[in-house]
């Protein structure tokens, strides 16, 4: 049976292994001490809402949303930055109950609508979020800068 609910801090221990293999399937490398730090201060400064997922008290997957606006809508949204399960527990529906987790969140505080977005060649997520109902953007591209910090 898997549980899904929202987590808070004192789930941290059990988030910080998932968070750590999210970020190395985007070829990041692992670095469980930042992990705990980033994901804590998430936390600390309420910043973002997290849903994990257990099976038996072990934690197996996560999603994570921030908070954000949309000026068209003017209306609050949120974005679905992070779905992670682990290798051991795919295939059995937990990332379709985390989006689904996710969405309830959403109507639950208002929000007008939830975005994400996904590697192109994460074509497992697609085929994933696309059986949930979520739609492609075909109207809008999404661009990006990379800043260095100035102090």
């Amino acid at each position: 049976m898997i549980a899904i609910q929202q987590a808070t801090s004192d789930d941290l221990d059990r988030l910080v292994p998932l968070f750590d293999g999210y970020r190395q399937f985007y070829r990041q490398p692992s670095d469980a001490p930042a992990a705990r730090a980033f994901l804590l201060d998430r936390f600390k400064q309420s910043e973002s809402v997290i849903f994990i997922a257990t099976r038996d008290n072990d934690a197996v997957g996560f999603t994570q949303l921030y908070p954000s606006f949309s000026s068209i809508a003017m209306a609050p949204i949120y974005v679905l930055s992070d779905l992670f399960v682990a290798h051991h527990a795919r295939k059995q529906g937990i990332g379709r109950q985390l989006l689904e987790a996710a969405a309830d969140f959403g109507r639950f505080v208002g929000a007008s609508y939830l975005m994400l977005e996904t590697a192109k060649s994460n074509t497992t997520a697609q085929a994933l979020y696309e059986a949930c109902g979520w739609l492609r953007d075909n109207e809008f591209y999404v661009y990006q800068i990379t800043l260095t910090p100035t102090r």
